[in-house]
């Protein structure tokens, strides 16, 4: 899988596009309505001066460099595990630091994917917004606003329908786009800095700090929410790292940059010379990215802002399939069914996301209407998921040996600026905020319900020693009398941990239903720390008809059960460590492997179970949820093999003592 990959991240040229098009459509789309939202929330036009002009330039030029180049580009991305970034890429490198380490990957990664939900809202609807501009448009439809959300809902419909179809056909053209779009971005800039060169003194800081305390912002340090609006990709950019390579990034990132600096700049310089002009003042919702085109240009424009936007919108959605399949493989979530319709195992496609995602976004752009609405609820979340990957990267420093002086720097420097940040977002909670932390705290509380619901299993469930229990199977096994349940019985079985095994396992065999095989296997599937290992190992007891196997997968392999024991089988019959099972009746001549029957068992919590009350309700969530998830059967790629259920009692902790008495009669 790793060489798959390798010529897509090696420095190339097409890397570099492929970069353009993966990694940067969040934070590309960014001038659409960055400005607009820092002259909405001021007051408009009219009441802007050229501090705070310069200012607001400025303090965008400084955020970007710092979170996004410093942070993010010049100090996470060494932080990638096997080429693969993201806060659970991060959070596998660092876990062994601490158990208590999950939870600010559990916010991190629950908050990204909640804020997540308003990028395609916002982008696309700021970019049909736009169509305004047209005077055949504005002539027709005015400042109608069910108009421009039908359009959005109509494109967000079909950028969703298109998932299941797999992102290959449109991923070739997101690269050359990408770069014409950034290039489109860095022209307009241009052509408009020349209405004032001053807007060049914006690379001073400082005029930005002095815009936080000066009395021509009205908004105080409250401004910082709509400033931040500049960076919230920035953590897209870490978590689509494993696309397109660290190389890419570094090479193509300081051409962006130019770009997206020569646009606000050129939305700058156009706002100072605008102020004053009645005609311009008076434009209701005024947005300058639109209003710096050129004569002629706004319909073209608009196109290409709502296919960057459509773009942006489709790198978000593959990220959230990514993050949702790793946060399933690191036991943070149950499990959903994947399909891989792409040629490569990154182009995955979850139907459950995807119809969550677009329900979601279609209520967003239902409810807030306008792209000014959801820019006051957009990137509360995503300050949460920054302070989170900063508080994991501390400990990514220190375990590789950073100075602790140089980590704590880092983590106190950072720490504080997002910290601003987030504080100045919270004023977007009562303006449409609480959307985006609902979802949060809706996706936090089923990471939670999973995680707990693991813990007290692997904690409190009963385990046996298989060694116990050798002889009996031994006996049954060569007891001629009980005929063949099937020639293979295979369980998957949560852990396996020397000698020791969960009790439901020996009693579906030797108490639910004698089950007589000529082999027992006994599967269980580790998640590794590295994406994409593929490795086993077996223990056999010293038998020849027991098998123990450890699945050893990396968190963005999938876990298709049945082909990894087909070749399993073989190697062992290859050694001579297992008999041959000659098949007289098949469609293969001279097949030496029999048939398998998977045993799944399907756990009820036993009323015999003595849990304190937090513990039972949680154990009682994961199996209410569990019955809207995907079958194991699905999940494990055995739905076209035999598959038997079996209900057994799940009983974890003390068993609960009953005292009858006798009644004489």
């Amino acid at each position: 899988m790793e060489k798959k990959k390798d010529h897509i991240k090696k420095l190339s040229a097409a890397g570099l596009l492929i970069a353009m098009g993966v990694v940067y459509g969040d934070i590309g789309t960014s001038p659409l309505y960055v400005m607009k939202a820092i002259l909405e929330e001021n007051g408009g036009l009219s009441t802007v001066t050229q501090d705070f002009v310069l200012g607001a330039v400025s303090l965008v030029f400084w955020t970007v460099m710092l979170l996004t180049t410093v942070k993010y580009v010049l100090i996470a991305l060494k932080a990638d595990n096997h080429g693969e970034g993201g806060i659970f890429s991060l959070y596998t490198l660092v876990r062994k630091g601490g158990k208590y380490l999950i939870v600010p990957a559990m916010i991190g990664g629950a908050a990204l994917l909640a804020d997540g939900v308003l990028t395609p809202a916002v982008t696309v609807t700021t970019a049909i917004e736009g169509l305004r501009g047209i005077p055949g448009f504005y002539q027709e439809f005015g400042n109608n606003q069910n108009i421009i959300v039908i359009i959005t809902l109509v494109i967000l419909l079909f950028l969703f329908l298109i998932q299941r179809f797999g992102t290959d056909f449109v991923g070739k053209a997101f690269g050359p786009i990408m770069f014409l779009w950034f290039t489109f971005l860095g022209l307009m800039g241009l052509l408009n800095i020349p209405y004032d060169f001053g807007v060049i003194k914006a690379l001073n800081p400082y005029y930005a700090v002095h815009l936080l305390f000066s009395p021509d912002n009205k908004m105080g340090i409250f401004i910082l929410g709509s400033i931040f609006l500049a960076t919230t990709g920035a953590e897209a950019l870490y978590s689509d790292m494993g696309h397109v390579g660290k190389k890419n990034i570094h090479i193509s990132w300081p051409y962006v940059l130019l770009c997206l600096m020569l646009n606000y700049a050129g939305q700058a310089a156009w706002i100072l010379h605008a102020k004053g002009d009645a005609a311009i003042e008076g434009i209701e919702n005024l947005n300058p990215f639109f209003q710096i085109l050129p004569e002629g240009w706004m319909i073209f424009g608009v196109v290409f802002a709502t296919i960057a936007a459509v773009i942006a919108s489709q790198a978000l959605i593959s990220g959230s399939f990514t993050l949702v399949s790793e946060a399933i493989k690191l036991k943070l979530l149950p499990r959903m069914r994947i399909i891989y319709p792409g040629k490569s195992i990154g182009q995955m496609y979850i139907p459950a996301i995807n119809m969550i995602l677009w329900a979601a976004c279609s209520l967003i752009v239902l409810t807030f209407r306008t792209s000014s609405h959801m820019e006051a609820a957009y990137g509360l979340s995503i300050t949460v998921t920054m302070l989170m990957t900063t508080f994991l990267l501390y400990h990514y420093l220190l375990q590789k040996g950073t100075s602790r002086f140089l980590a704590l720097l880092m983590l106190v420097f950072f720490g504080t600026l997002e910290g601003f940040f987030f504080i100045s977002s919270v004023t977007k909670f009562f303006h449409g905020g609480f959307v985006a932390v609902a979802m949060a705290l809706l996706i936090l509380s089923v990471m939670y319900i999973w995680y707990r619901s693991n813990r007290v299993q692997e904690n409190t469930s009963q385990d046996v020693n298989f060694k116990d229990y050798l002889p009996q199977l031994q006996e049954l096994h060569d007891d001629n009398k009980i005929p063949y349940y099937q020639t293979n019985v295979v369980f998957l079985v949560p852990r396996l941990d020397g000698d020791q095994i969960p009790q439901q396992f020996i009693y579906s065999i030797l108490d639910k239903r004698l089950k007589r095989a000529k082999v027992y296997w006994f599967v269980n599937v580790e998640v590794t720390d590295e994406p994409y290992t593929e490795e086993y190992s077996i223990d056999m007891m010293g038998t020849d008809f027991i098998v123990k196997v450890k699945l050893y997968l990396g968190f963005r392999i999938s876990q298709d059960v049945n082909v990894y024991l087909r070749q399993i089988i073989h190697d062992l019959m290859k050694q001579g460590r297992l008999p041959k099972q000659p098949q007289h009746y098949s469609l293969t001549p001279g097949r030496q492997v029999g048939d398998f029957r998977f045993v799944m068992i399907q756990e009820v919590l036993s009323n015999m179970t003595k849990l304190d009350k937090w513990d039972r309700q949680v154990m009682q969530a994961r199996l209410a949820i569990k019955h809207h998830t995907v079958t194991p059967e699905r999940w494990f790629g055995i739905e076209y093999s035999e598959v038997t259920y079996e209900t057994v009692p799940l009983i974890v902790g003390e068993t609960r003592k009953t005292w009858l008495k006798e009644r004489k009669m």
